[in-house]
């Protein structure tokens, strides 16, 4: 299986844009205040653990829990919609814990960076690169090239922040509101058909 270059960035810009994390940093900002803190180190090294267990053992775990994809891709998208509409409407429905460590792990590592349509997403590469014989130990390459981006971003919230100002922040937030809430919407249609 050899190694191809323009297959390794088409990985790498399909898992980015998956993930979302410039497009999540409004939010992210607005939890590290809720919370006083998100552990970079934390929140990368779990949603990457997340992103390589669901390399190994996605579908494997999700039978053995009794659940299928697109079960779990309806659960991640209401999770998703829920978090958009807070970001919009500025109202609070995910009650965070104030402690960082809990906090770092949901919403953050998980559904955030780690969501249903990012492990979903990995779980249909591995199956397509599987099918073609093709080097899947590029995705794993992918995610973590995406890891660094995530890391360096949760890292620099404080300069993001101040770059942009509240009224940029605010702006931005309600942008991406409505961005989130029209993934989880696309997340939902696509899989809930399947379901009913």
């Amino acid at each position: 299986m050899e190694w191809s270059t323009k297959e390794f960035f088409t990985l790498v810009f399909t898992l980015f844009a998956v993930i979302d994390i410039v497009g999540s940093v409004p939010l992210l900002i607005s939890l590290k205040e809720r919370m006083g803190g998100i552990n970079a180190v934390k929140a990368t090294v779990v949603s990457g653990s997340l992103m390589v267990l669901f390399f190994f053992m996605g579908k494997p775990l999700l039978n053995l829990l009794g659940v299928d994809v697109k079960s779990f891709a309806v659960a991640g998208s209401i999770v998703i919609f829920i978090v958009g509409l807070e970001m919009v409407l500025g109202v609070e429905f995910f009650k965070t814990d104030k402690d960082p460590k809990v906090g770092t792990l949901v919403p953050i590592a998980f559904p955030l960076i780690a969501g249903s349509g990012t492990l979903t997403t990995i779980m249909s590469l591995k199956a397509t690169f599987e099918s073609h014989d093709k080097n899947e130990w590029m995705i794993l390459l992918a995610i973590l090239a995406n890891l660094l981006f995530i890391f360096i971003v949760l890292r620099s919230l404080d300069k993001i922040q101040r770059l942009l100002g509240a009224a940029g922040l605010l702006a931005i937030r309600k942008f991406f509101g409505v961005i989130l809430l029209a993934i989880a919407v696309k997340i939902f249609v696509t899989n809930i058909g399947a379901l009913v």
